[in-house]
Formats: structure tokens, sequence, C-alpha cells
């Protein structure tokens, strides 16, 4: 008994899905007919093509899973049709791929149903390509007596939202709100959460009034998805008045309700709401996890916050939350950018002692804040580890050893170490010739500088800002401020971005060669340019005019910062400190008495920084004078006339 040969195109297990084969007749000792699974008609059938193709049954709708549960077990259990993944394969994009559907769904007779649809809209393979999936969407909608449900357009919703294409989700919604579909729950849930997800606020507001019209009561989930998406579009109050609701109504938030509150409030720079919300958790019993610690976290660390972020760690350690690698690295990094290196160290330790593998990015940290604290051996020692423990140093790592090496005066030590790394094929990068450059400058080996600056051309590595600034200050340091300007020069025509360091750097080198009126020049270009004065930068202004007897002019550029929410808090200290330091004690006590008079600070402070000054200075009489007077904080009465004690008076007597 010979069977007819099954078409290539068949899915293995369509005899089971298609409960009704079409018929196919073969010859079996002559005379007896059985019938097989679907394949080609044989070229001996006695009636004619028509009467066979006339006599077919009706095409069948085919579900998207098999029920399989009698086969299996008595647990009812679904497994996915094979009938999907040849309906995949036939989406390819081409041009003939809608034809190639309707030949395919003819020739073995089978409809998609509106569920098949559905699925195949969630496949990873369109997520890809959503072109292809409305393609697919819209020819299912020709198919003979289908209509596209509800879960089709979520379906395709869900998808389009994926790769955030807001237009065709906007086209697809226009058409579904016309077909009057009745909202449903999941339905629902589905819509506000990939609306949300790409900041369709109106759109998905219509959803939850839709929702609420149709008589259904949101969920949880509902409620979180609402929440989620106008956070995720900014819409913070509207989250809010959505929160208290739940907070007053039947459904309570949980503790994903308030994680988003508290995401939502970190991305706006609300983090003192954020942290009040995490305590109204507390309160009404809502425990907080370590998703809600770690935004929190992040949110100090980016604030510079550490001492928070420190103290939420801590938190997470005394209830017992599992404390991930990223909380461990903030944690670390928080304490080594704030200076406590040895508390960072302490960390790491314990970080180790519950399991949790350091990567190369928490060594690098400890070993560079160890390295800027003075304490390379411990950096070296730490280094040595991290290579024991099987991790390869990255170029980072390096560069933090050659630049440690470099300020702690061990210059030979990098300048091998530097050797040895580009001797082994390593990555030598920009930070390691800035180092180097640096290095060699404060030590005074200017030549041996620009050499290595010269070099990074010759070898590929591009000059960053840093390059020409630590050269401009070995420069300007070493006495050659012509050169160092001509450098500046060159650095504009390069393009290379020039930093208020840079500035700080000339205008402080033309200070020290008594060239003031350029070093004013040199700040008002920086001021021109757009290059935001730092605290740094005025006090190296301020001290170079008060050396240069333009005491007046400093007070004038002072108040021209303020409007630009410039404020250094020392310097009217630096300035009086500066005067003091040169002899010029009249000068600093006139300016103390001008600082008074126009009310910048109050005379009990300004009183206290002139007599540290003074102090400092080795002053010490004139010191002693002034604290045991009435000068600055007391008051001679003329008359009905009272003023206060100028400073000046400390040399009348």
């Amino acid at each position: 008994m010979r069977r007819a040969t099954p078409s290539r195109l068949l899915p293995p297990a369509a005899v089971y899905l298609h409960p009704h084969p079409p018929l196919r007749p073969y010859r079996n000792g002559g005379s007896i007919f059985k019938f097989s699974e679907p394949g080609p008609l044989p070229r001996f059938s006695s009636k004619p093509r028509w009467f066979m193709a006339t006599s077919l049954p009706p095409p069948e709708w085919v579900e998207p899973f098999n029920d399989v549960s009698e086969v299996v077990s008595t647990r009812q259990q679904l497994e996915p049709s094979p009938w999907v993944a040849q309906i995949l394969n036939l989406l390819d994009g081409s041009l003939a791929m809608e034809a190639n559907l309707d030949s395919y769904c003819h020739k073995f007779l089978i409809r998609l149903s509106p569920s098949f649809v559905s699925l195949v809209l969630q496949s990873n393979k369109l997520c890809e390509d959503p072109g292809i999936a409305l393609r697919f969407f819209y020819w299912a909608s020709k198919q003979k007596s289908y209509a596209h449900s509800t879960e089709c357009y979520v379906s395709l919703v869900e998808l389009l939202s994926s790769c955030g294409n807001i237009d065709r989700i906007a086209s697809v919604l226009k058409e579904f709100k016309e077909m009057g579909f009745v909202m449903t729950l999941s339905a629902a849930n589905s819509l506000i959460k990939s609306l949300g997800s790409v900041g369709m606020v109106e759109e998905l507001l219509w959803v939850w009034r839709r929702l609420k019209e149709n008589g259904i009561d949101p969920g949880l989930y509902t409620y979180n998805f609402l929440v989620n998406g106008l956070v995720n579009a900014m819409f913070i109050e509207s989250a809010e008045r959505v929160l208290e609701v739940m907070e007053g109504g039947r459904v309570g938030p949980d503790v994903v309700t308030y994680n988003i509150m508290i995401k939502g409030y970190c991305k706006a720079g609300k983090k003192k709401k954020a942290m009040e919300k995490l305590r109204d958790m507390e309160l009404r019993n809502v425990e907080p996890d370590k998703i809600t610690y770690m935004t929190l976290m992040q949110a100090c660390y980016m604030d510079e916050d550490f001492d928070t972020c420190l103290g939420l760690y801590h938190e997470m350690e005394e209830k017992g939350l599992e404390i991930p690698s990223h909380a461990y690295n903030l944690v670390i990094v928080a304490l080594c950018r704030d200076g406590k290196c040895a508390e960072g160290h302490a960390v790491f330790e314990s970080m180790i002692q519950k399991g949790c593998k350091a990567n190369v990015a928490i060594y690098t940290t400890l070993i560079d804040s160890y390295a800027k604290s003075g304490n390379m051996e411990q950096a070296i020692t730490l280094f040595q580890r991290m290579k024991n423990d099987g991790l390869e140093p990255d170029e980072v790592t390096n560069g933090v050893i050659v630049n440690g090496m470099s300020k702690s005066g061990r210059l030979e030590e990098a300048m091998e170490y530097f050797e040895f790394c580009r001797g082994n094929g390593l990555v030598v990068n920009a930070m390691f010739y800035s180092s180097l450059i640096d290095g060699l400058g404060k030590a005074g080996r200017v030549d041996e500088a620009e050499r290595l600056f010269e070099e990074m051309v010759e070898k590929g590595c591009p000059r960053d800002s840093y390059c020409y600034n630590a050269l401009l200050d070995a420069l300007a340091k070493g006495g050659k401020i012509d050169e160092a300007l001509a450098l500046f020069k060159r650095m504009e025509e390069e393009g290379c971005d020039q930093t208020v360091y840079t500035y700080t750097i000339l205008i402080n080198g033309l200070f020290n060669e008594h060239r003031n009126e350029e070093a004013l020049k040199m700040w008002d270009m920086m001021i021109d340019k757009g290059i935001t004065p730092t605290a740094a930068s005025f006090r190296t202004l301020s001290i170079g005019l008060c050396l240069s007897g333009k005491v007046a002019r400093a007070c004038r550029i002072l108040d021209e910062l303020a409007p630009m929410g410039i404020l250094p808090e020392t310097a009217f200290e630096d300035m009086i400190n500066v005067l003091c330091k040169a002899g010029r004690i009249k000068e600093a006590c006139k300016l103390a008495d001008g600082i008074v008079d126009r009310g910048r600070e109050i005379p009990g402070r300004v009183r206290t920084i002139l007599i540290n000054a003074l102090r400092k200075a080795g002053n010490a009489d004139l010191a002693i004078k002034l604290m045991h007077s009435k000068i600055g904080i007391g008051y001679d009465r003329m008359g009905s006339i009272k003023r206060r004690v100028k400073f000046r008076v400390l040399f009348d007597n």
C-alpha cells in the first residue's frame, strides 16, 4: 500500500489540528479507499478535478494552541500550534507575502482565527519589523467571514509601542475607537501599559474612561499601569492624584505603586518628596524592597548627597534585604568621591564576605581613591589583589596607576609602567599622557613634557583638554608664559575645548609675570565665550588684583558675578588673607570696612577672618589688639549719633 506524499509545507501535526482534513483517496488492492493526511491528488482519480474541488469541505478556523490535556494528563495543557511557525515563515516582507499567505491558506483549507492573529502579532520576529506586522494585520482582516477582535488591536498596539512608533499607534487606535469594541479589563491593562510606555497620555486616559463607562472596576495592576504611564510622561501631579485615590479607596497601593511614584519624583528632581514617600510606605505597612532603595540611592548619588546614600545602604542591611552589586558600587564610589577611601574599603570587604564578586570598576574606584589620598602603597596592593582575583586591569585602571604614581612623585615608576603597557599592546589613551605630562611639568622637566605631548600625534592618540591644560600649567609655572599663550592659540585652532581651568592657568601665569592687564583681558575673554567662572578661578583673579593694588576692581568683578549665580563663599576671606600675608594690613582693614558697610558679611565674621589672617601672617600683636578691642563690633557715640568702630582704627593708636 503506497500512500500519497504529503506536501513539504504541511505542519508536522496537521492531522491533529485539522479534525476534518481534505479527503485524499489512494488505491489499496485496487478497490478499497481510505483517507490520509492532506496531499496532492493522485493521477488515478476517476473523478474530474472540478468535481473533487467542489466536494471539499469549507476552510476551517485554526486556533493558536492545541488542547493536549487528554494526551498528557487530566490537567488541561495547551501547546503552541505548529501552524504558527508555518505562518511566521511566510511573513518575509516580500512583495508577494500576502499572495503567499492566500495561497497557503487556500491550499490547506484554513482560516486564521482572531486569537491566532493576535498570537502571531506577539512574536519576537514581528517586533523587529512593525511594517510586516501591519501588513499581516490588514491581510488578516480581508479573510472571508473574519473580523478583528479586541485582542488583535491590543497585540498590535503593544508591538508598535515596543518600537516607539507613535504615529502608527495613533492610526490603529483611531480604527479601534471606530469599531466600538467593549473594553475589557485585560485589554485595558495592556493598552494602558503600552500607551504609558510611549507617553501617549491622552489616549491612555481615553482607555481609562472607557473602562469606567463599561462599569468595570480597575484592579491594582490597572492602577499601577496608569500611574506608571503618567510618571513616564512626567505628569507627576496627575500621578499623585491617582495615588491619593488609591490610598483612600478600595484598591490600596502596593510596593510597586510607591516605587513608581518614587521613580517619578527622582526623575523630576524632587528627592525630598521621594524620601517622604519612603516614610509613608512604612506608616502604611507597605514594606519597601530593594528597588525602592536602589532608586533613592541612585538619586542621592546623582545629587552628591553621599551621606543619605550611605544611610539608605545601612537601612537595607538592617532589614536584611538583598543588596545588589550595583548598590555596593554606588556606596563605594560615593564614599571614595567624598574622600572616605577607608570607609569605602570596609564596604568592599563586606561585599566580598557576602559572596558578591567585585568587578574591575569597583577595584579601579578604590585604587584611584587611595592614590588621590596619597596612599599609593595601598593602591598598588589593591591593584595586585585585583589581578590575583583573575580580573584583568583595563585602560582606566592602568591610567589610574600611572596618574597616582605621577602625582605621588614616583615619576620613574610611572614612566616604566607606561612603557610596559605600550610594549605589551595594551591601550594607552590620553589619560596616560596627561598624567605623565602633568607629573613631568610639576617636576620641572618641561622639555620632556613637551616631547611627550608631541609624541601623542605620532602614536595616533588624540589630545584632549586635559593634555593641553597639563602642558599649559607646566609652561606657565616654569615661567614660559609666551609659550603657554602660543599653545593656547594652537589649542583654539585645533578645536580642542578650552575649559575654565585653561583660563585659570593662564590668568595665574600672567599675574605672576606682572602682566596684569593681559590677565584681565583673559578673564573678559572667558566671560565673553560663555564659560562660567568657578570659585577657584575668581580666587586666582582676586589674589592677582589684590597683590597688584586693585582691590576695588576685584570687588566690582565679584559684584558682577552675583547676577550669574556665582557667589564664592570665601572670596573676601581669601582677599583679606592675601593682603595680610603681603603685609598690606591697612588695605586689608579698608577692605573689611567696605565689606561690612555694604552689608555683605556680618561684622563679627569679618572680625574673625581678619584676626585669623593677622595671626597666620605673623602679626600676632595686631591680632591680639583686635581681639581685645571693640573694633568692628563696638560703637562710638558722638552726641546723638551712634557709629560703628571701623577696622582702620587698628592703626590710629
